[in-house]
């Protein structure tokens, strides 16, 4: 196996936009790989990447495919079937960019390929490696409702596709992996405003098990959001993926001032009502080591390949959060069909 041995995992990033980019800077920065190359069909953006990064630049995928033992995917999700394939093919590892791709019968053909080759596949639904979730980990039990909010302004990046494969799928993945329970009910609603396809959408989820969440996600805000809340029995995790920290409200131990007795033998004038939140309530600061949540990612896919775990974020996992982002998107579809012929 690739980097079990002790010798560097030779990786390649095939699409370097954006998100490519940072791929391709961090490769080149991860202890234990050996950053190849980069593959972009786009010769002027080619250009500035090998200059800015001291990256070389192959003149086509097959050619990288020769030379690595691993490939990231960050083209756009339209091609990913048809480079991820390609690459497990060949027996190749794959980490492909979220969705996983354009449509379920295109993740399957990825799934497909991945048995047929041996290779492993993760996907890049990053927020699982955000620092506010990792340091909510020790304190999640059972979530029963989770409410998230990812608003940002528009631009013409990811306008392609509705604000539900753009966005809300990064809240998908990630209250799946909260809830692991199986999806009974969704509803769903949203406008397309400022492009052809939905740009603000608002969705309910319900699990096997009671649990829901409320997802709203939109790209027409004047101001950047990504916040998640999660309540269980044990009490209620705010988290703030934009900055990566959050905390953890519980019940204190002892609460004297919330027992009958205790109130009656006047410890607590005035009763419940001369309390402050602060009397009940304890605050833990969420904590995990400051990283880069590509960077974590990155890592994961490293020691998924040395098998040392399963990928964090499997490809069935990334089908799964296809799936039910496609059907967000088509009920919101046929809410928008069905109020413009009423």
């Amino acid at each position: 196996m690739p980097g079990s041995d002790g010798t560097p995992l030779r990786v390649g990033v095939a699409g370097v936009g954006s998100l490519g980019y940072h791929h391709l800077r961090i490769a080149g920065e991860l202890p234990g790989v050996d950053r190849v190359g980069f593959f972009e069909s786009r010769e002027e953006r080619a250009r500035e990447v090998a200059q800015a990064l001291e990256a070389r630049p192959f003149p086509t995928l097959e050619a990288l495919l020769d030379e690595v033992d691993a490939l990231i995917v960050a083209t756009p999700t339209s091609t990913h079937r048809e480079v991820a394939v390609q690459a497990l093919r060949r027996g190749l590892h794959v980490f492909i960019e979220k969705p996983i791709a354009a449509s379920l019968e295109e993740a399957d053909a990825i799934l497909d390929a991945a048995e047929e080759g041996g290779g492993l596949v993760q996907v890049g639904h990053v927020e699982r490696f955000n620092s506010a979730v990792v340091g909510a980990e020790p304190y999640l039990d059972e979530p029963l409702f989770i409410e998230s909010h990812r608003l940002a302004p528009f631009t013409e990046r990811g306008t392609d596709v509705a604000v539900v494969l753009d966005l809300m799928i990064h809240d998908v993945d990630l209250v799946q992996s909260l809830v692991r329970r199986p999806v009974v009910e969704i509803r769903a609603t949203g406008v397309p405003v400022l492009s052809p396809s939905v740009d603000i959408a608002n969705a309910r989820i319900a699990f096997e098990g009671g649990a829901v969440a409320n997802l709203t996600s939109s790209r027409v805000s004047m101001e950047r959001l990504r916040k998640v809340r999660i309540f269980q029995r044990s009490g209620y995790l705010s988290l703030n993926l934009a900055e990566g920290t959050g905390e953890f409200l519980r019940l204190k131990e002892s609460l004297p001032a919330l027992d009958p007795s205790a109130m009656a033998s006047g410890a607590f004038p005035g009763g419940l009502l001369a309390l402050d939140l602060s009397d009940i309530v304890e605050r833990i600061p969420l904590r995990a080591e400051p990283a880069e949540p590509l960077r974590r990612e990155q890592e994961a896919f490293r020691d998924a390949i040395r098998g040392l775990h399963p990928p964090p974020v499997s490809g069935q996992d990334g089908r799964q959060a296809l799936e039910v982002a496609l059907s967000i998107e088509s009920t919101i579809l046929r809410h928008v069909a069905d109020s413009r012929s009423s």
